[in-house]
């Protein structure tokens, strides 16, 4: 299951305002943080094949002792920032050729790989 932290306050009135009555406690999930060992493990799988799937996912989640789902949404995540880092390589050896990047530089522009846009953390 889902580790959840206490509750979240559901109203505009800041801090010191009194809790929403009448309905549920929102929950925030806690974000899961990563031993030192767990991210070098899961960055050298990462070199080697941008795509953890199946059963090699479901081992490297037993070995690191997390979740399968874990290690499926740190490899999404990872892919992101790697398609991040990617493009603002290509920017600055454009713009050091004096090439002007288009305002769309921001975007992957590729839908490829849509399921890969989750910025989900358990």
């Amino acid at each position: 299951g889902l580790e959840l932290s206490h509750c979240v306050r559901t109203n505009s009135l800041g801090p010191t305002g009194p809790w929403r009555s009448g309905g549920p406690c929102k929950m925030k999930r806690v974000r899961t943080v990563f031993k030192p060992e767990q991210l070098e493990r899961l960055e050298q799988e990462f070199l080697k094949q941008q795509y953890m799937v199946g059963t090699e996912r479901v081992d490297l989640a037993a070995t690191l002792h997390l979740t399968e789902t874990q290690v499926k949404v740190w490899f999404q995540n990872r892919r992101i920032k790697w398609r991040k880092q990617s493009l603002e390589q290509k920017a600055a050896k454009l713009s050091q050729f004096g090439v002007i990047q288009p305002a769309s530089a921001d975007s992957t522009g590729s839908k490829d790989h849509e399921e890969d846009a989750v910025d989900v953390e358990l």
